[in-house]
């Protein structure tokens, strides 16, 4: 049981390490794929856009299909799916070829992050799973952190398909060690059958939502509209079915669950953008190259890397509810400072405040995904590990769309140069302020929850 218990940690570490690396690595092969399939900056938003749209609209079905058959078995077809269209993206001969591998490699994501940390949760008991779940959001960060550093490196020497080459062997390594080593299997709704009709519904909701906010300064609130239309349609469905693919009372009934998912939505609404707000600061007001800038950015993703496994540990024996909510005042006082930045701002203070920010998120994210996995029954482990990953899109994707409206509110079409810099600078200070406003929320969300282990 030790042995499966350590293997099963190792497969989901390295699955949950792929998608964030395999991002952040391409996002700096971009340039490098527009030259030779002289794409332009629309069709390169696609290679983002298209993973976006099929991750996060198959995540919670796929998550309720793994509680039905088995979640090994939808992990190893994640992993199979995303290791092949990696390697198939070697032999790419088009920018829109490569467009259909990224759908693809969505559609493995979405099956690997709906069972990853739900298999977790089967395997290890309430007093070890803090830190289970802490080390393997570890490897997310580390994901993100080597992904440009690492992303850099194989782009400058062996071209940007080699990042595709090396997601593909580790996915496939992965999957062999998987169907290898774990050998049982978790489907504790076996037996039940699975909502079709709402299961459409659902994905298309989702898929106007999501591409609702990504277009959402062109016209992408008519798809967001439409959203709430069809997410109208799949929650009637779902409280008349008997075996719905959300379970609406977990929402309802289960005040840890649907408050810890607030939580999470409020916080990654409110610090996702925080890379990209310093990253733009740095190199378009301050003169940063990219590669310096991305040396400074690293300090947040490493410390949140080092201390995600200790905060989760300590969440088996501190209630998570209090961990989680000191992480989101840590995280809002981080946003805050930084809402008085300057040109003239130290490196040393911009630093120590991602440091901060780091902390503050390991603090929250390790407890709070332990509060989430152990607040539910275990035959909804899928499904609460397929909405902690939708949740954390939607976030994401609601921080992008809040700082696009504001930049643009400041600063309209006028140019990046340095006559138009303190307009630059009156949009990236009003962002952090509202995302600071968007995590002081986040702390009374995750103080209204109910205490765990009096729960359990």
């Amino acid at each position: 049981m030790k042995n499966e218990k350590s293997i099963v940690a190792v497969v989901a570490a390295i699955s949950s390490f792929l998608t964030p690396f395999m991002s952040t690595a391409l996002n700096l092969a971009l340039p490098s794929i527009g030259t030779e399939f002289s794409a332009d900056t629309i069709l390169l938003s696609w290679l983002v856009t298209s993973f976006l749209l099929a991750s996060s609209a198959l995540l919670l079905p796929f998550g309720r299909i793994a509680d039905i058959i088995g979640r090994k078995r939808i992990l190893l077809n994640g992993l199979l799916i995303f290791g092949l269209s990696s390697l198939m993206g070697i032999f790419s001969g088009s920018i829109n070829h490569l467009i259909l591998l990224r759908i693809l490699q969505g559609i493995g994501s979405a099956m690997i992050f709906g069972t990853a940390i739900a298999i977790l949760t089967s395997v290890y008991p309430l007093n070890e799973r803090g830190k289970a779940l802490g080390i393997n959001i570890a490897t997310v960060y580390i994901g993100l952190s080597l992904g440009p550093f690492l992303g850099g490196i194989l782009t400058h020497y062996f071209g940007w398909r080699s990042i595709f080459l090396f997601s593909g062997i580790t996915g496939i390594i992965t999957y062999l060690i998987a169907k290898r080593f774990v050998l049982n299997e978790w489907c504790d709704a076996k037996g039940e059958t699975f909502d079709y009709f709402g299961s459409i519904t659902y994905i298309i909701s989702l898929l106007f939502l999501v591409y609702g906010f990504i277009t959402f300064t062109s016209g992408g609130s008519i798809f967001i509209l439409a959203s709430l239309l069809f997410g109208s349609i799949f929650i009637h469905r779902e409280h008349k079915t008997e075996n719905p693919i959300l379970n609406i009372k977990l929402l309802t009934n289960n005040l840890a669950f649907s408050m810890s998912n607030l939580a999470a939505l409020l916080n990654y609404g409110a610090t996702y953008a925080v890379a990209f707000l310093i990253s733009f600061y740095l190199q378009s007001l301050r003169g940063f190259s990219a590669q310096d800038a991305g040396l400074i950015l690293l300090a947040q993703p490493l410390v949140q890397a080092i201390f995600s496994p200790i905060t989760g540990k300590l969440s088996d024996k501190v209630e998570p509810r209090t961990l989680a909510s000191l992480g989101m005042g840590i995280t809002c006082i981080g946003l805050v400072l930084f809402s008085f930045i300057k040109l003239d701002t130290s490196i040393y203070q911009i630093i120590l405040n991602l440091v901060l920010l780091g902390f503050g998120f390991a603090l929250f994210s390790s407890p709070n995904t332990n509060a989430i996995m152990s607040s539910v029954e275990r035959k909804f482990a899928g499904v609460a590990s397929a909405m902690l990953a939708t949740v954390r899109i939607l976030g994401q994707m609601t921080s992008m769309a809040i700082i696009t409206v504001l930049i643009a509110f400041y600063v309209g079409n006028n140019p990046i140069s340095a006559e138009f810099s303190p307009l630059f600078l009156q949009g990236i200070t009003a962002s952090f302020k509202v995302s600071a406003i968007l995590c002081l929320f986040g702390i009374f969300a995750s103080l209204a929850r109910k205490n765990i282990r009096n729960q359990n």
